[in-house]
């Protein structure tokens, strides 16, 4: 049985915002916004993933890239963090392309574990 204050994050990253979704242990959508890629901005991510509950994991799409700066945020607060693929083509074409779905999409594959690996450094590149 999971702790019901528990959830899942998701975060799609480009250069200048990062979305980021929250899912139940079920996989249910609960909520998502979009924030600026800047210390300010994952302040106020991490904070709105923690004020939907307790973080199991987060998804993010990017660890050595877009998204190095939050995942270096999401660890430094304690929070596991996966490196999350993008969604494929035809998955794009049935639902359609936005940010705020991919976050979701991210969510959702750091909860299942399927295509996700340890974040990347991007000092290394891998």
């Amino acid at each position: 049985m999971h702790d019901t204050n528990e959830i899942i994050g998701g975060a799609d990253t480009h250069a200048d915002t990062i979305d980021v979704a929250v899912i139940s242990p079920t996989g249910r959508p609960v909520a998502d916004h979009e924030f600026a890629t800047t210390a300010a901005g994952y302040r106020a991510a991490i904070k709105f993933l923690t004020g939907h509950g307790v973080v199991r994991v987060v998804g993010v799409e990017g660890t050595s890239s877009y998204g190095a700066g939050f995942t270096r945020a999401l660890v430094a607060e304690g929070m596991p963090v996966v490196e999350v693929c993008g969604p494929d083509k035809a998955t794009r074409r049935r639902r359609g392309k936005s940010d705020a779905l991919d976050a979701y999409s991210a969510a959702r594959a750091a909860l299942s574990g399927q295509g996700v690996s340890e974040p990347k450094d991007e000092r290394i590149g891998v």
